[in-house]
């Protein structure tokens, strides 16, 4: 099993928008990198679901249920999607600024590359963010 985390604008696409569908594709990516890791990803992957923009911070967990596939959304077969599902709210949101404060933390993608939106998260990273959630 892997581990990621999604970022997204809690205005635009926010955790309870996401538990009310139950369900939903992971599209909107634009950027080869984020495009590349969305292929990586495999069915029973966690995920950290980040809301980025005011937040700044991890708020849930979700789980892939359906590797990649073309975005329905657009006419470009150079963009994909996966399948995620919610998994659980997080007790307490973990803050961009609670992350970068964590020296264990200083390698994660989150502080190196804030503009990609879909990233690798190593398992020790995942476990650490997790449980200052509680």
């Amino acid at each position: 099993m892997n581990y990621w985390l999604v970022k997204s604008e809690p205005e635009t696409y926010s955790w309870d928008t996401f538990v009310k569908l139950g369900q939903d594709l992971w599209d909107g990516v634009r950027n080869y990198q984020a495009r590349n890791n969305l292929k990586l990803m495999k069915p029973g992957d966690e995920v950290l679901f980040y809301h980025s923009g005011s937040e700044k911070q991890v708020v849930g967990i979700a789980k892939v249920v359906k590797e990649w596939y073309p975005d329905p959304t657009i006419d470009d077969d150079r963009w994909v999607v996966v399948d995620l599902v919610p998994v659980r709210k997080l007790n307490k949101p973990v803050t961009l600024e609670e992350i970068k404060a964590e020296a264990m933390l200083e390698g994660l993608a989150l502080i190196k590359n804030s503009r990609l939106s879909v990233m690798p998260v190593a398992k020790n990273h995942y476990q650490l963010i997790v449980s200052r959630s509680k």
